[in-house]
């Protein structure tokens, strides 16, 4: 089993974990990864893109002029797709972009993305992460003793002053273990973990 480091809020070591190795010693799958990180970004679409067809746009109820005798093409309505002001033919309506992938697909890449965060050497394990009032300054102060720029945090549970404290930090994400997902363990350098949330995310992922 691979084992990391526990540290307090000072970065100082006062421990070792281990970790469990069908989540953090996976086969590392990167077709897997990519696979689910489309599927996120699907899902984050509003999808409410709208134009209007020829049954929506106004006027356009009588014929421009009769159908024989003018020299001029047959026309039934100036709320044809061809006339200025007419209707989009085959335009965007609002529609949902989410699909789902298999239970499995989507566990196999979650633990290839931990596995490696593991093997890149991202991963800081917390003894606890925990701020006795709300200040951003106090959880920079944090992230500077750790030397992180752009991080995933993640607790057990969500703690309202860690999670208001860090909101407002750019490149900083705090989450609740059963909120890990792929694409934000891809998109930030690295995990910051408590003791409780690898506790978490073993009972929930394994």
């Amino acid at each position: 089993m691979p084992k990391l480091p526990v540290y307090n809020m000072q970065a100082e070591q006062v421990g070792e974990v281990e970790l469990n190795e069908k989540l953090f010693a996976a086969p590392v799958r990167m077709d897997l990864m990519h696979e689910v990180v489309l599927m996120y970004l699907a899902g984050q679409r509003r999808g409410t893109h709208k134009v209007k067809g020829r049954s929506e746009v106004s006027g356009g109820g009588r014929k421009p002029w009769r159908q024989k005798g003018t020299g001029r093409a047959r026309q039934g309505s100036i709320r044809a797709p061809q006339w200025k002001g007419g209707g989009v033919v085959f335009g965007p309506t609002p529609r949902s972009y989410k699909y789902k992938l298999t239970k499995k697909v989507r566990r196999a890449a979650l633990y290839s993305a931990l596995t490696s965060k593991i093997d890149e050497g991202k991963v800081i394990v917390l003894d606890q992460l925990n701020l006795s009032d709300i200040k951003t300054k106090h959880m920079v102060a944090l992230l500077k003793r750790f030397e992180l720029n752009k991080a995933l945090l993640v607790d057990a549970e969500k703690i309202e002053n860690v999670w208001l404290s860090a909101r407002n930090i750019p490149g900083i994400k705090y989450v609740p273990a059963n909120g890990v997902n792929v694409y934000d363990l891809l998109r930030h350098e690295h995990l910051v973990l408590t003791k409780d949330a690898v506790a978490k995310v073993e009972e929930v992922f394994a």
